[in-house]
C-alpha cells in the first residue's frame, strides 16, 4: 500500500485479518501505512459518528446564519434563494422544496484552482543585499568606529579606551553563544549587573564637596540597590524552574570567591584595583556562563560575586560617616529589591525588567548630573561631554521604561501614540539637545551648567515618553532590548565621568548584550529597527488580504475529537503563544504533554523567538509548568521536520503561524519567519475567537484544508484536554 494508507482491522479482536494488526494498538509501518487494530470500534463508533454529525451541523448552521442572530437564519435562506444563482450555494443546496414547488438545485462547485507554490526561499535569496552592499556597510560602520575611537582618544586615557574596547568585544562574543531559551535570564542578570550604577554613586558620595551632588549620589545608590537585588533574585528564581526534579545543583561553590573579595578588600588595600579588574572579568564570564543551560545557574553566581566585589572594593575605601550612610541606603534599596523579585510571577517578567531598567536609567540620570554639580566648570572636558551623555541616555532609558512598564502591565494602551508630524518632533526635539549639549559645552559653568543638565534631562524625558509611545504592544520585545542596551550606554557614560574601569566594562559589556539581543529579535520579526523605534517611518502602505474576498469557512471542531486525536497521535508538535501566558494555560499544557509523553508518544514544544513579550519568556513560562527544558524546540529545529508531526496544537498563537508571511507579499508581517504549522499532517488552533493577531491581520492557515479550530478561553479549554486526554489514553 502506498504511505500514507490506513488500515482498519475490524477483526482485530480475533487476532486480526492483517498479519501487522497489533490488538489495542495504532501504529505506523516503516512504508509509511498505519494500521488501527482497536477491539472496541462499536463503542467508539456512536461518539465519533454523533460528534462528527453535530460539528457538521453547527458549522452548517453558523454559514447560513452568518454574523447576525439566529432569529435571522430563516431570512438569509429566502434572500439566498431570491437572489437565484448570485445567492450562496450551500443554503440554495439544502431546500428542496418551497411554497410547493421544487427547487432547482444548483450545478456542483467546481474545485478551486491549486495555486502554484511560491518559492519562497528562492525569492528571499533574491531579495538579500548584495556582497558588495554589504562589505560596503561593513566597510562603512568600521569607520565610523574607528573615527569615533581617534575622535575620544585625545581626552580620554589610552587605558580607558583599551578597556572600552576589548570589553565590548569580549561581551559581543559572550553574548552570541547565549541560548535562544536563556534569552530572558540574560536579561534579567544584565539588568541586575547594570545595577552597578550604585559604585558610581558610592565615588560621587566620596569625592563630592556639594549637599546637592551628595544627594543626588545617594539616591543613585538607592535605586540601584533595589536593581541589583531584585534583578538577581528574579534572575535565580528563573534559572530554579529550569532545574530537573531530583538533579543536584552545586553552582552555589561558585560564591566562595566572594570571601576572598572580603578579606582582601579589608585587609590589603592595595589590591582594590585589581580587585575591581576581577569583579569585571567575573561579570563577563557571568555572560558566557549562561550560552547554556548546565552552566547558568554558575553564571548567575558568578554575576552575584562579580557586582559583589565592586560594591566591596569601593565601600571599604570611604570614610567612616559615609561608610555606615551607604550601608543604610544598599540595605534599604536591596530590602525593597529583595521584596519586589520575590512577589513577581513569569507572567510579570516583562514590565519587570522594564521597571528595572527605568531604575539603572535614574541612577545614571541623577549620578552624571550630581557628579557635574561638584565640579561644576565650563568646557568640552571628557568629563562633562561624559556627564551630558549619562544624563541624556539616562532620561530616555527613565522614561520610556515607565512608558514600556505601563504598556505591557496593562496601565496604559498598547496602541502606538500617533502625534501629527510625530518623526519631525523626534528630530526637532534631537536638534534641540544637541544645541543644549554645545551652550552646555561652551558656557555652562556654575549653577548654569546645573540648570542646563536638567532641562537637557527633561527634554530627555519627553523624548522617552514618546519615543517608546510610538512603538505597539506587539512590538515591546524589540523596544526592551533597546532599553537594556541604552542602560549599558548609560553605565559606560558614567565609567568615563568617575574614572571607574569596573563601570566601563560591564557598561560596554550591557551595552552590546541588548544592542545583540535587539538585532535577533528584528530579524525573527523582519522588522527594521528605525521603523520599531520611530512608529513605522517609511514604512509601506498595508496589504490585509490577497484580494480573495469570497467568504471563507473554517471548521471548528470539539474537545473530544482533538483528545482523539491527541491520543492516536505518534509525533505532537505545541507551538505556545501569548495567548496562552494570558490564559495562564501553561500548566494544563504542561499536564498535556506529561501524560502523552509518559504513553510514548512524542510530544515536542515550538517556540517562536517573538513569542510573548520578551525574548525567551515562552520557555520561562513552560519550565515554570514543569516541561524539561529538552522537550523545548526554536523555529529552526520545528521547521524542518514539519511534514512528520501528526498533530499541531497551537494555544493562543497567531501571527508566528500566519501563513500569509509567506503568501500575502505587502501584508504587514510580509518575510517574517513564521513556524510552518499548515504542512502538519492536522493543525487545531486553540483561540478565544476567529480575530486576527497583534497585526490585525487574517490567518490564511485558518481555512486550510487540514486545519480546525477549537474555540474558546484557553484555560477552560486546557483544563478540559487534560481530562479528556487521560480518559482517552486510559480507555487504550
Amino acid at each position: 500500500m502506498k504511505p500514507g494508507s490506513v488500515i482498519i482491522d475490524l477483526a482485530a479482536l480475533g487476532g486480526g485479518n492483517c498479519e501487522l494488526t497489533r490488538k489495542d494498538d495504532v501504529w505506523t509501518t516503516p512504508n509509511g501505512v498505519t494500521i488501527i487494530g482497536y477491539t472496541d470500534m462499536p463503542a467508539r463508533m456512536a461518539s465519533q459518528a454523533s460528534a462528527m454529525y453535530s460539528s457538521n451541523m453547527v458549522s452548517l448552521m453558523k454559514h447560513v446564519q452568518g454574523k447576525g442572530k439566529a432569529s435571522e437564519f430563516l431570512g438569509n435562506v429566502k434572500s439566498h434563494l431570491e437572489a437565484g444563482e448570485a445567492g450562496d450555494i450551500v443554503t440554495r443546496s439544502i431546500v428542496c422544496c418551497r411554497d410547493g414547488q421544487l427547487v432547482k438545485m444548483p450545478p456542483p462547485p467546481q474545485p478551486t484552482p491549486v495555486k502554484p507554490k511560491v518559492d519562497v526561499a528562492a525569492k528571499k535569496k533574491a531579495e538579500a543585499p548584495s556582497p558588495l552592499k554589504q562589505a560596503v556597510f561593513a566597510a562603512l560602520t568600521l569607520t565610523l568606529g574607528v573615527c569615533l575611537a581617534l575622535g575620544v582618544g585625545e581626552g580620554v586615557k589610552a587605558s580607558q579606551l583599551t578597556t572600552f574596547l576589548l570589553a565590548g568585544a569580549a561581551g559581543y562574543q559572550a553574548v552570541w553563544g547565549v541560548a535562544h531559551s536563556l534569552h530572558t535570564p540574560l536579561m534579567s542578570v544584565t539588568n541586575a549587573i547594570s545595577g552597578m550604577t550604585a559604585v558610581g554613586g558610592l565615588l560621587l558620595m566620596q569625592r563630592s564637596n556639594s549637599t546637592a551632588a551628595s544627594v543626588l549620589a545617594m539616591i543613585g545608590v538607592a535605586v540601584s540597590a533595589v536593581n541589583i537585588i531584585g534583578g538577581f533574585v528574579v534572575s535565580q528564581r528563573m534559572l530554579n524552574l529550569f532545574k530537573k526534579k531530583g538533579s543536584e545543583d552545586w553552582s552555589s561553590m561558585m560564591l566562595v570567591p566572594g570571601l576572598i573579595f572580603i578579606a582582601v578588600s579589608l585587609t590589603h588595600k592595595e589590591l582594590l584595583g585589581p580587585v575591581n579588574t576581577v569583579s569585571s572579568v567575573l561579570c563577563v564570564a557571568a555572560i558566557g556562563a549562561l550560552a547554556s543551560q548546565s552552566t547558568a545557574n554558575a553564571g548567575c553566581k558568578l554575576g552575584m560575586v562579580g557586582v559583589f566585589g565592586a560594591l566591596m572594593a569601593t565601600l571599604v575605601d570611604m570614610d567612616a560617616h559615609l561608610l555606615y550612610i551607604s550601608l543604610a541606603l544598599l540595605t534599604v534599596g536591596g530590602s525593597l529589591g529583595l521584596y519586589v523579585g520575590m512577589s513577581v510571577t513569569p507572567l510579570q517578567l516583562p514590565q519587570t525588567v522594564a521597571a528595572f531598567h527605568s531604575l539603572v536609567g535614574f541612577a545614571a540620570m541623577s549620578t552624571s548630573i550630581g557628579s557635574f554639580a561638584s565640579n561644576p566648570e565650563a568646557g568640552a572636558s571628557m568629563e562633562n561631554i561624559s556627564a551630558v551623555l549619562g544624563d541624556f541616555i539616562g532620561a530616555v532609558t527613565f522614561t520610556g521604561s515607565i512608558i514600556a512598564f505601563g504598556k505591557l502591565n496593562g496601565n496604559l494602551s498598547s496602541k502606538p501614540l500617533t502625534l501629527p508630524g510625530k518623526n519631525f518632533l523626534n528630530l526637532a526635539a534631537l536638534l534641540t539637545q544637541v544645541g543644549l549639549t554645545t551652550v552646555f559645552l561652551r558656557s555652562g559653568e556654575g549653577l548654569y551648567g546645573v540648570v542646563l543638565l536638567f532641562v537637557i534631562a527633561l527634554l530627555a524625558c519627553a523624548m522617552g515618553v514618546h519615543l517608546v509611545g510610538s512603538v505597539g504592544g506587539g512590538d515591546m520585545p524589540v523596544c526592551i532590548t533597546v532599553l537594556n542596551s541604552y542602560s549599558g550606554w548609560a553605565l559606560v557614560a558614567e565609567g568615563f565621568l568617575l574614572g571607574s574601569p569596573v563601570l566601563t566594562v560591564v557598561g560596554s559589556l550591557i551595552g552590546f548584550s541588548g544592542a545583540i539581543l535587539t538585532k535577533i529579535m528584528c530579524d525573527a520579526m523582519n522588522r527594521d529597527i528605525f521603523n520599531v523605534l520611530f512608529g513605522g517611518i517609511n514604512n509601506a502602505p498595508v496589504v490585509k488580504s490577497a484580494g480573495d474576498e469570497a467568504p471563507k469557512e473554517h471548521t471548528e471542531t470539539s474537545i473530544d475529537n482533538v483528545a482523539d486525536l491527541l491520543a492516536s497521535a505518534k509525533e505532537v508538535l505545541v507551538v505556545p503563544g501569548y495567548g496562552m501566558a494570558m490564559a495562564r494555560a501553561q500548566t494544563a499544557m504542561g499536564e498535556v504533554a506529561n501524560l502523552l509523553r509518559a504513553n510514548d508518544i512524542n510530544l515536542k514544544f515550538g517556540v517562536h523567538p517573538v513569542a510573548g513579550r520578551m525574548p525567551g519568556q515562552m520557555n520561562v513560562l513552560l519550565a515554570e509548568a514543569g516541561v524539561p527544558h529538552e522537550w523545548v524546540l526554536e523555529m529552526d529545529e520545528v521547521n524542518p521536520t514539519m511534514e512528520s508531526v501528526d498533530v499541531v496544537l497551537v494555544v493562543g498563537a497567531n501571527d508566528v503561524v500566519n501563513s500569509a508571511a509567506q503568501e500575502l507579499e505587502g501584508c504587514a508581517i510580509w518575510g517574517m519567519p513564521v513556524i510552518e504549522v499548515w504542512r502538519a499532517k492536522k493543525v487545531i488552533f486553540c483561540k478565544r475567537s476567529m480575530a486576527g493577531g497583534y497585526a490585525d491581520l487574517d490567518n490564511p492557515v485558518f481555512y486550510k484544508g487540514n486545519t480546525d479550530m477549537l474555540l474558546g478561553d484557553a484555560k477552560k479549554t486546557a483544563d478540559q484536554l487534560v481530562s479528556k486526554v487521560r480518559e482517552r489514553l486510559e480507555r487504550v
